[in-house]
């Protein structure tokens, strides 16, 4: 792979990073509601997602999954309900006045299960392997060895996605002292998860023949 081939791949693999999406809506929410370090291990759990759905692609079980009509729409199906329960989840949560220090300590989930979130949020994402796809093959040389280039592209696009995801928890994060309230808490919990519901409603209109925006 030439230093040339590696830099357009930094460049589209941060447009498609920073592209709103699930994963986005998730660093943000977990950003806000828990902080940045903490909100660290969901962003965790979206790389193992990530690092999953690379596998998958560069492996062609990707451009098989695409061509089972069956099989696309599980997966499809399983991310949708997936995140529609967030968002309900999210909806539903109990908005208790808290300080920016301590923001919901006591209703803060284990860091396992936030990193689980974040690995199955990235994981039954169709798009996500709609985009690998599409994008992974266009930086692969069919001269040189396989492995060691899917490993490069792997480790570039994780670390991308993982500064990126950071940032919007950070930015999330930083927005803190704005929600102390009850009524504020209840805003950003019904917020983000109308958003998270509204997401997993479009993933049922994804179609295996169209790139993901």
């Amino acid at each position: 792979m030439s230093f040339a081939t590696w830099i357009a791949f930094v460049i589209a693999g941060t447009l498609i990073a920073i592209s709103p999406g699930s994963g986005a809506v998730l660093s943000m929410s977990h950003g806000l509601a828990y902080g940045l370090k903490k909100a660290s291990a969901t962003v965790l759990g979206l790389q193992f997602g990530l690092i999953l759905v690379l596998v998958i692609a560069g492996a062609g079980v990707g451009s098989l999954l695409l061509a089972s009509s069956l099989a696309f729409t599980i997966v499809k199906t399983i991310g949708a309900l997936y995140l529609i329960w967030l968002g309900i989840q999210s909806w539903r949560a109990r908005a208790e006045a808290t300080s920016v220090d301590t923001a919901g300590l006591a209703a803060h989930p284990s860091f396992g299960k936030r990193v689980m979130t974040g690995f199955l949020t990235n994981s039954t994402n169709p798009k996500g392997i709609i985009f690998m796809v599409a994008v992974l093959p266009q930086f692969i040389s069919k001269e040189a060895p396989l492995l060691p280039q899917l490993a490069i592209l792997g480790v570039t696009m994780v670390t991308i996605d993982s500064i990126v995801m950071h940032g919007y928890a950070a930015l999330a994060s930083s927005m803190q002292r704005f929600f102390r309230d009850v009524r504020a808490v209840k805003l950003q919990n019904r917020i983000f998860g109308a958003v998270l519901v509204i997401m997993g409603a479009l993933l049922f209109l994804v179609e295996p023949g169209r790139r993901a925006a």
